[in-house]
This record gives structure tokens, sequence and C-alpha cells, in this order.
């Protein structure tokens, strides 16, 4: 495993003992039964530790990315070292997720009449809206101790943002913006050699490859604005795609456990569900898995058992 030059054991001991009921009750708000110690000493503190050593303080906040497959632990990750971060290194630090900013039913239903059916179904590049999270930055940014900042809140069974009053807020500005996002920082696939479909769903709803090919160039425009922007992009990899099916089936379970309107539990969707909706993220999934770690500043591999360990630093 590798290990940040600044993690002495000592300090991360220390940092540990004193956080570590803070992350145990994060972990029980988070429906997290198995909370490793490893996962905290040997990743959440010493990346805390390293954005606090390494990111002076400064009036600007320094924006973050976690990226990876669905379901590979960036926006848990992100929830523990904003905690770690914020309450006991006192460092501020709040965080977003790329599906807090999807484009509405209504825009998405436009993109399916004039372009593909399969635009409707949101997450893959174009159908978020790129613009709400440029805006939140530059609002977070501009902010003063005083400032109450509404943070996009979607919900997922419903497939609707909430209603605005009920959006959660942020006071003042913070030292990091946190951004967790399945493609963040892809660039887009050359079309020369375009590979013809490589799932079951491409092959019944887009043979000729009208939606994925449209998907790609959306993810040559705005988006790139948007990445461009990280001060640090941090990779969590995962074995293979088999994987990221079977991580997203997880996440599923665990949305379940956290919905209790008995509307909204029918919404949850089962495992064949799961696995069709994967198969409209797995052509650009392919190339995160293979080309991101080579340009991500911190790559954090997690093998099939769900352990992790830390295999490029900056």
């Amino acid at each position: 495993m590798t290990k940040f030059p600044s993690s002495e054991e000592t300090v991360r001991n220390s940092l540990l003992l004193e956080a570590k009921p803070i992350l145990h009750d994060l972990a029980r708000e988070l429906k997290i039964d198995d909370l490793s110690e490893d996962f905290l000493k040997e990743i959440v503190v010493p990346i805390s530790l390293y954005f606090d050593n390494k990111f002076p303080r400064r009036d600007k906040p320094y924006f973050i990315c976690f990226t990876g497959g669905q379901g590979s632990g960036k926006t848990t990750l992100s929830f523990f070292i904003q905690k770690l971060l914020s309450e006991v290194l006192k460092r501020p630090a709040m965080g977003f997720s790329i599906d807090d900013i999807y484009k509405s039913q209504e825009e998405r239903k436009f993109l399916a009449q004039t372009i593909h059916p399969l635009c409707y179904v949101r997450g893959v590049p174009g159908t978020h809206d790129i613009d709400m999270g440029l805006n939140l930055i530059e609002r977070l940014s501009a902010a003063n101790s005083d400032a109450i900042t509404p943070i996009p809140s979607f919900c997922k069974p419903e497939d609707r943002h909430y209603p605005q009053e009920k959006w959660p807020v942020y006071k003042g500005r913070p030292h990091f913006i946190f951004f967790d996002a399945w493609c963040g920082g892809a660039k887009p696939i050359s079309e020369e050699d375009w590979a013809g479909p490589i799932n079951q769903l491409e092959v019944e709803e887009d043979p000729e490859g009208v939606w994925s090919k449209w998907s790609n160039r959306e993810l040559s425009k705005d988006y790139q604005a948007l990445f461009n922007m990280f001060d640090l992009l941090l990779m969590i990899k995962v074995p293979s795609m088999e994987f990221v099916y079977q991580s997203r089936w997880i996440q599923e379970q665990t949305l379940a456990k956290t919905v209790t309107d008995p509307e909204l539990k029918k919404k949850i969707m089962t495992k064949d569900e799961v696995y069709r909706f994967v198969m409209h993220y797995e052509r650009l999934t392919h190339y995160i898995l293979e080309e991101i770690p080579k340009f991500s500043d911190i790559v954090i591999s997690r093998d099939g058992n769900f352990n992790f360990s830390i295999s490029k630093t900056p």
C-alpha cells in the first residue's frame, strides 16, 4: 500500500482517536453496519491530513472531485473526509453530487423526443444541469461568513428535485468543496473507431449509436469547463465492470433502508432493474476504469472484498 509522506503513524493514531466517535456516529447515520477500522486509519485519516497540510488556507475554496464507477464508495468517502476536516481539523468542508444536478424530467423528455428516447434516462453526460453546479460553486466561493447557500437535492425514487425549500443549506464559505461524480474528469471518447453495441441495452435500444454518441459529444461541452476547475482529482478504482454492477445493487439495497415513505419504497429498483440501469453507463465506465487512473492525483484501489488501499499519491 502506498502511504502519504505526511501521514506519520503517531499523527494518524492521534487524529483517529479524536475523530473516531464522530465518524462512528456518521456511519450509523449512513446505515453502515460494518465500518472498518483500517478504512478510517489507512484511507480517511491520511487523506484528510493531506488535504489539511497541502492545501493552505485561502479565500477561494478548493474544488476536489471524487470519481469512480457507480457504487465504488466515493460519496461515502467524501462524507467521512468532510466530517473529519470540518469537525476535527477545523477546515470547513461541504460537498455535493453530480446526482443532485440532474436536468428535470421535462428537459429530459424534450431530449428524448428530439434526439433519442434513451436521453430521458438520467445519469449519462447530457442529462445534468451543469450550470446548476457552476452557479453553486460561484455562490459558495463568494459567500461571506453569514451567507446561507441552498444545496441542490435530488430524490432518485421520485426522479425529481426536492422542493427548494427542503434543500439543505450551507452557512458561510467552506475551505473545501467536494464533488462526487461517477464520470468526474472523463474526457470524450474518439469516434474514429467507435465500437458497436456493447451490451444488451445498446443492442436493443441504440444499435446505431445515436444516443451513445450524443452523450459522448455532450461530455465534450460544459462538463469539461466544470472538470477543469478541479484542484485535485481522486479516483476509487474498482476491479471490473461486473463489480460496478454488484456495487450498484448494494447501493440500491442501502437506499431501501433509508426510505420510509411506502410510496417511495415501491420505486426502489429490483436487481434486474439495477443491472439494466447500469448498462446505460457501461461504455463510459470502461474508459473511466482504464484511463482516469493515469491522470488522477490520488487513486484508491478497491478489491472484490471491498477492501481499500491507496495505490497512487500526488
